[in-house]
């Protein structure tokens, strides 16, 4: 594939026959308007989506699109790898007006090894989080994969604060986990994971799968469950329990198959909800209709 023909967006799939959502995504590192991202998902059946934030900046953005459209729910956190950078001093754009947000989670996050600049950008993150249009708090949790050990600390004090972010406001939980599936669930099993907690682009096996299952946390998928050498995945998915199944895009990253290193967006949705549905052995419409349920249910709208 040409340099070139890697920036063209791919077609759009055949219409789902039962619309569903795409638990996350980032609208704004993707092409185009927000009304036309939302206007190609929408003639697809992908008619409602999560928009997620990383940072201060971003779940700002979040906050504001989601009270301006009301197929757009937004989630707010500092992504695992900006809390270190913030500790770090490089982070950037995160300083807040005095005594903005709640105390607990800044008193939480010093406790653990934060600093005054992660205290404050968690105190816009609480303060986000008490919004209306606002339904989760994350992306949150621990990457080991580009942070190295000098950075474990910070993640882990940003990590337990969201998750008393979250509970306090009664929003849902939205987990990054990359390279750290011991840690993260070592973490919510020690804080008491929010009623509702999602694993955004679930990245475990089947035998991780079991153990979520049992938490009752939901497991969403994104395109490389699609990817050849992703079989973890789909024997992940094929032993989750039904209701307990997302689907995300995480666009503009992990375009499924047969597009990868394409742009992804919220309207390649079906080309994974079908995906899903063969690995599951069930009918599209089945596993649409479940998907549908399952993030009403867990982003409580």
């Amino acid at each position: 594939m040409s340099h070139r023909s890697k920036e063209v967006p791919p077609p759009l799939p055949a219409p789902l026959g039962v619309p569903v959502a795409d638990s996350h995504t980032h609208l704004d590192m993707q092409s185009g308007t927000v009304e036309e991202g939302l206007a190609k998902a929408a003639a697809v059946g992908v008619t409602t989506v999560v928009q997620v934030g990383c940072d201060i900046k971003g779940s700002r953005w979040a906050a504001e699109t989601a009270a301006a459209y009301e197929n757009v729910h937004a989630a707010v956190a500092l992504h695992p790898n900006e809390a270190p950078r913030i500790v770090h001093g490089d982070g950037g754009g995160t300083s807040q007006p005095p005594g903005a947000g709640g105390g607990r989670s800044r008193q939480g996050a010093r406790e653990a090894g934060g600093d005054a600049a992660l205290d404050d950008a968690l105190s816009e993150i609480d303060r986000l989080a008490a919004l209306e249009q606002v339904l989760a708090v994350g992306e949150t949790g621990l990457d080991f994969f580009r942070t190295g050990p000098e950075g474990v600390a910070a993640q882990e004090a940003s990590f337990r604060a969201h998750i008393e972010i979250a509970k306090r406001h009664g929003k849902a939980l939205v987990i990054h986990d990359r390279d750290a599936h011991a840690d993260v669930l070592r973490v919510l099993a020690e804080e008491g994971a929010p009623d509702r907690t999602v694993f955004h682009c679930y990245s475990g096996d089947a035998d991780m799968a079991r153990i979520c299952a049992d938490a009752g946390y939901f497991m969403s998928f994104a395109g490389n469950v699609t990817f050849k050498n992703a079989q973890p995945l789909r024997d992940a998915l094929a032993v989750a329990p039904q209701e307990l199944v997302l689907v995300e895009t995480d666009a503009p990253f992990l375009t499924p198959a047969p597009y990868r290193g394409r742009p992804n967006a919220p309207y390649l949705v079906p080309v994974t909800v079908r995906a899903m549905a063969a690995v599951r052995g069930i009918e599209e419409d089945a596993m649409a209709e479940a998907i549908a349920a399952n993030t009403a249910r867990a982003f409580g709208y």
